[in-house]
């Protein structure tokens, strides 16, 4: 007899991409200590983690065909808003495959003599081919991401605890975003989280979060390598940072592959969100705090203006690191 509750369903089941690219991405922390933050009770502090965390979901993201729409570390949990894009993987060759998937894993003998540059017969070319599609089916798929992701993340902090044992409450949960208004709901409310939880007075204040790192980057890619290199969760970094997806503005007749958004409305519908006070949540952005343009310093022509230049500049200092590789080669 049926005790009225859903069976779980496989993470394959849950993930479908011909519904949405789009996700909401949950990981909580099993036990009663932080994963960040200052444990009130014994005074002992995870602010750390905090940054290691983001650094580790920025190159992550980089390296597999997952694209971050938002993300907030919180203390207990952190929130990822993601877009699968598998068919970024469609365009690698397989040097490439394997020079992405061996930054996470050292991979099999055969995988390290192709590397080294040794001559391999055919039958182990064949089946390198097939080792290959295996890797590039991995670097689009949204639980390995979070195995890549997660697993480490408890591995540092079980041993900063010094204890052993499960630290998630569980697999990491999704939820589709079958909507434009989902999407731009579920960003907004991830990126508030710290504002709802009176951790942060404004969201462009609010640490280790998509919002601040738009508004006010901060993120220094050589020491967020060196930090995970030094942990030996990364071994030589071989792709460029991938920036946070950007904001396109309003459909157009090409294929878009960003938020069908502008960047300022977001801003306003986050601000104005943020200004709205829920009976469950301690912490709001005040009424009496001026707008989010005014609180940047810009109008809304010289937003229009900053917005445009940074998706320019990222492609000009994109085009500079590639132009540095290919000299270090």
């Amino acid at each position: 007899m049926s005790n009225g509750l859903a069976m779980p369903r496989p993470r394959e089941q849950q993930i479908s991409l011909s519904d949405t690219p789009y996700y909401h991405v949950i990981s909580r922390c099993v036990r009663r200590t932080f994963l960040c933050g200052v444990d009130r009770q014994t005074g002992q502090s995870y602010e750390h983690r905090r940054r290691w965390i983001e650094e580790r979901i920025r190159l992550l993201s980089s390296i597999f065909t997952i694209d971050l729409c938002a993300y907030a570390v919180m203390s207990n949990h952190y929130h990822l808003v993601v877009k699968l894009s598998p068919e970024q993987a469609d365009d690698w060759s397989d040097d490439e495959v394997l020079s992405r998937w061996t930054s996470l894993f050292k991979g099999p003998p055969l995988v390290q003599r192709c590397q080294s540059g040794q001559k391999l017969h055919e039958a182990e070319e064949q089946f390198l081919k097939r080792v290959v599609d295996v890797y590039r089916k991995r670097l689009a798929d949204l639980s390995w991401f979070m195995k890549c992701l997660n697993e480490p993340i408890a591995r540092e902090a079980n041993r900063e605890d010094d204890c052993t044992g499960h630290f998630w409450e569980s697999r990491f949960k999704s939820q589709a975003l079958l909507t434009e208004q989902a999407l731009l709901s579920c960003m907004a409310y991830v990126d508030l989280n710290p504002v709802r939880a009176a951790m942060a007075d404004t969201p462009e204040d609010s640490d280790h979060t998509s919002i601040k790192e738009r508004l006010k980057p901060q993120f220094d890619l050589a020491e967020a390598i060196q930090s995970q290199i030094d942990s030996h969760y990364l071994r030589p970094f071989p792709v460029s940072l991938k920036p946070l997806l950007n904001f396109e503005g309003s459909h157009r007749d090409e294929i878009q592959r960003g938020i069908l958004f502008s960047l300022q409305d977001y801003l306003e519908l986050v601000d104005y969100t943020g200004r709205v006070i829920h009976p469950s949540k301690r912490g709001h952005i005040s009424e009496t705090t001026p707008p989010i343009l005014n609180r940047l310093g810009f109008s809304r022509e010289e937003w229009l203006q900053e917005a445009c230049e940074f998706e320019a500049r990222y492609a000009r200092n994109h085009r500079a690191e590639q132009g540095r590789r290919r000299r270090a080669a």
